[in-house]
């Protein structure tokens, strides 16, 4: 906007009273030209903010794994697209950890619609903040009862799997049946984890360790400590550094054979199925609330429960999908657990004192 001229003071005539009338008339007019370009101005950026609010696009966040070119991202991007016309933005992270810590850091001033990939061990303090906004997608009837964590639908459920241990069948031939059997000297520098401050999947095991040892959790890890090999920030750096032959075994899925037989065709790394059961992973997303695209993310989570969705997770994400639809000949051979649980909640100061335990081992 250009500057405002210069206004030079006018004496008044009296032999002519008319001039100190044109001198108002004159500053009346700048103030009425300034009023209007900022009139302008407002508008052409509200208007800006309107239409930002109400584009073609959505921004996702959900983990680097998710948005890989082996996972499910792509595929699910571009189908999206094709059916309803919106684009994807995806911003990735190195776990859900990190990515739970960051939308609970910039709360509201977060760039992000959805949320995709906590877990229900992740739930706790994200339902606490008050981010997420509930919204019961179309077709929710269709979701297995037991998956549904949170009732008011602030995160819906994406996919399950169960944790477990992946073994090196042709370096282990007498797996390990419990997590005990872990801490045996035969397995000494022989596991890949799985930080549980930066991943559900590390997250995943702690709660496992304290359903198993309650408030002896402490000493496992103690116990335990001489077997790992390295703790890992997020699954995919523990997966390679597993399939690499860093190390025969990895904190990982029961599902994580079939991609082997899929796309290998090799039954050589097996999950090892502990007697005594194994603890469930819910995957859900959400709505942030304070999102500028609500009604592209209200679409996607009705798209993210249908078939069209669904249909993708299992050879991408590695999971199984939370409603009833046909599976991959793959996955005959991941094993299944007769017992499953929940695992107990994790806080942070027992995250801060597992991390004292690690740092001395």
């Amino acid at each position: 906007m250009s500057a405002m001229p210069e206004i030079t003071p006018v004496e008044p005539d009296p032999d002519n009273a008319g001039g100190g009338n044109d001198m108002k008339r004159n500053i009346n007019l700048i103030v009425v030209s300034i009023l209007l370009i900022a009139t302008l101005i407002l508008g052409v950026s509200a208007g800006s903010r309107q239409s930002t609010s109400n584009t073609n696009e959505l921004i996702i966040w959900t983990s680097d794994s998710f948005i890989s070119s082996w996972g499910p991202g792509p595929a699910v991007a571009e189908r999206f697209e094709e059916l309803t016309g919106i684009r994807i933005i995806w911003e990735g992270h190195s776990g859900a950890g990190t990515m739970l810590s960051r939308l609970l850091h910039e709360g509201s001033s977060a760039d992000a619609d959805i949320i995709l990939g906590i877990d229900q061990n992740m739930a706790g303090r994200l339902l606490e903040s008050g981010l997420l906004e509930s919204y019961r997608p179309i077709g929710a009837e269709r979701i297995f009862p037991e998956l549904i964590f949170d009732p008011s639908f602030r995160l819906i459920p994406m996919d399950y799997s169960y944790f477990a241990f992946v073994y090196d069948s042709e370096t282990i031939t007498n797996p390990p049946r419990s997590l005990e059997d872990l801490t045996r000297p035969e397995y000494r520098d022989g596991i890949v984890l799985i930080d549980p401050r930066t991943s559900s999947v590390g997250l995943g095991l702690f709660g496992w360790v304290k359903e198993v040892y309650g408030e002896g959790w402490r000493d496992y890890w103690r116990r335990l400590s001489p077997s790992i090999l390295t703790v890992s920030g997020g699954w995919s750096a523990a997966y390679g550094l597993f399939t690499r032959g860093e190390a025969p075994l990895v904190l990982s899925y029961t599902t994580s054979p079939g991609y082997h037989l899929e796309f290998e065709d090799s039954e050589r790394f097996k999950a090892a199925i502990f007697p005594g059961g194994h603890p469930l992973q819910i995957e859900a997303g959400g709505l942030v609330r304070a999102g500028g695209n609500k009604e592209n993310a209200r679409r996607f989570m009705d798209f993210m429960i249908s078939p069209d969705f669904q249909d993708i997770i299992p050879l991408t994400n590695w999971t199984y999908p939370v409603i009833d639809i046909p599976l991959p000949d793959s996955f005959r051979i991941n094993p299944k657990s007769d017992i499953s649980f929940i695992a107990p909640p994790v806080s942070e100061a027992e995250l801060n004192e597992w991390a004292s335990l690690m740092a001395v081992r």
